[in-house]
């Protein structure tokens, strides 16, 4: 009978530890590792993980997988424009580790654009008897939630400041004249109460100095017209250098001074940032 083939096992390399390797393969180790983890699980290890989820190439390694057409633009972008390290001391994480976490682009800035947590994230004056949040009258496309804020007799207001840097897009980035930020509301009557509705969309320095403003007055509902959602948006582009916030205000009433809530109706109101098409 013939002999049977040798089972003696080969030696096996001991596992290498993660703190063992060389800090180029480390960082390529953890670029595949989520950013919420990166920053709650990595960083925390010891000082030579730090050190990389705080430095801007594990950041940029995750840049560079996303190869959709936006994800290739913004790569490029951000190698021409790379964030200083100026406000390190005034913000949490690298601005890279911001955008990761946050992903800024395209996504709406506005919290709570439909009321649906009520009047969470919103700087309220209530005129008459005030706001109120209720459902939609009629389906609004796109919109997370059903629900609209609606305004009473009195002229009411509410605002809310987003703040690009904290969202994720450092200033050299605003500052690049490659970035758009696009904005939108949508609004109606009831059927049977006209109302007025304005819009106004601030664009803020540092200080919270106007720059740019965008404004818009449709003409008023009249009872007994109809009973829709419309939308107002626009673009600001070459809006300059130093913008940091986002102003996006609202005014509304009824045109008939009832007592309840007859007046605008607003919803699904949106602030977005995109890469300015070439």
């Amino acid at each position: 009978m013939g002999a049977r083939p040798s089972r003696r096992r080969l030696p096996v390399d001991p596992p290498v530890a993660l703190d063992a390797l060389p800090p180029e393969l480390l960082v390529q180790v953890l670029s595949h590792v989520p950013p919420l983890a990166l920053v709650t699980r990595c960083r925390p290890v010891c000082r030579a993980w730090r050190d990389v989820v705080d430095g801007p190439t594990v950041w940029l390694l995750q840049l560079a997988r996303d190869r959709s057409t936006e994800g290739r633009a913004f790569y490029a972008l951000a190698q021409r424009c790379p964030p200083s390290n100026d406000d390190e001391e005034e913000l949490p994480l690298c601005a890279l580790a911001r955008y990761c976490l946050r992903a800024p682009l395209g996504r709406n800035l506005i919290f709570n654009s439909c009321g649906e947590q009520g009047f969470r994230g919103w700087e309220v004056e209530h005129g008459g008897n005030g706001w109120a949040v209720e459902k939609n009258l009629t389906v609004v496309p796109g919109a997370p939630s059903q629900t609209c804020f609606v305004t009473s007799f009195e002229w009411c207001f509410k605002r809310q400041l987003v703040d690009l840097v904290m969202e994720g897009v450092w200033q050299e980035l605003l500052d690049s004249a490659q970035i758009e930020i696009c904005v939108a509301d949508w609004w109606g009557a009831r059927e049977n109460c006209g109302c007025i509705y304005r819009l106004r969309v601030r664009l803020l320095d540092v200080y919270e100095n106007e720059v740019v403003k965008f404004s818009a007055s449709p003409n008023p509902v009249l009872q007994w017209t109809e009973r829709s959602c419309r939308q107002v948006s626009h673009v600001f582009t070459n809006f300059g250098k130093g913008i940091r916030y986002v102003s996006f205000e609202q005014y509304g009433r009824d045109m008939r001074s009832w007592v309840g809530h007859y007046g605008a109706l607003v919803t699904h109101s949106s602030v977005r940032i995109r890469i300015r098409p070439s």
